[in-house]
């Protein structure tokens, strides 16, 4: 992944928790710099920052400042006097431009050599974002999706955690399908609100996942029932459908 797929992240929220990454982030590089005097600076850089972003006051803004002008100055001088038993530097490098500010373009290196899944959950996680399905959204990252389409998922399914437990694997499916959407979250509200037994919830589930033969049987008792409009849009898709469809079924 690239820096704009990790931009991804802090684009999502307005709340992310750039301390928290920034730490995060550290615990996950610093170990991989082998050089312990290079590693005890570094440390030192990053809980400098930390400290500026977790409370932005201006003499912790200066002190920030400095400590990237340090790591710079460090880092510099060590490529300066490069040889063949040269002490490497990209690590370090990672958690300077993470100091910068710019951790997409930090995380894409990272990658390289830390474990991508504990990169997301950190993204992920400084979201900071409420009522938010995380678990869902690192299932979605680790599909395939984009971190805006994952996001998006995990933020609208979050919403509506009070859902019966089917319907939720309803929601979740067709968020891994790429199908969800906020038409689709508003039409199986429905069915949350529909109070459905047991066997009516079974049929609902079916009637939602597309089984054609159940649609026919169920469209036809509909019409049966004077209500040949809901058939009509039950075989043509519309999940509006599927809650009346699902509560004239006997209990």
């Amino acid at each position: 992944m690239d820096a704009s797929w990790w931009a991804e992240f802090p684009a999502a929220s307005d709340r992310f928790d750039r301390a928290y990454l920034l730490e995060g982030l550290a615990d996950l590089v610093l170990p991989t710099i082998k050089a312990p005097l290079l590693r005890r600076e570094v440390k030192i850089g990053t809980d400098t920052v930390i400290r500026y972003l977790e409370r932005p006051l201006p003499v912790r803004l200066a002190a920030a400042e400095e400590a990237v002008d340090r790591l710079e100055r460090t880092l510099a001088r060590i490529e300066e006097r490069s040889t063949g038993s040269a002490i490497a530097t990209d690590e370090a490098l990672v958690l300077l431009t993470a100091m910068r500010g710019d951790f997409a373009s930090a995380a894409a290196e990272a990658a390289g050599f830390v474990s991508r899944s504990r990169l997301q959950r950190l993204f992920v996680t400084a979201l900071r974002l409420e009522r938010f399905d995380i678990p869902l959204t690192l299932r979605l990252l680790d599909g395939g999706q984009r971190p805006a389409d994952a996001i998006r998922s995990g933020h609208l399914i979050g919403r509506y955690s009070w859902w019966p437990s089917w319907l939720l694997r309803v929601v979740t499916e067709r968020a891994l399908a790429g199908t969800l959407d906020e038409a689709t979250i508003a039409a199986l509200d429905q069915c949350a609100y529909a109070e459905l037994s047991p066997t009516q919830a079974t049929i609902a589930r079916k009637l939602l996942s597309g089984d054609a033969r159940l649609i026919d049987t169920t469209a036809e008792r509909l019409v049966s029932l004077g209500e040949p409009e809901a058939a009509h849009r039950l075989r043509e898709g519309d999940l509006n459908a599927v809650a009346l469809a699902a509560r004239l079924v006997p209990l």
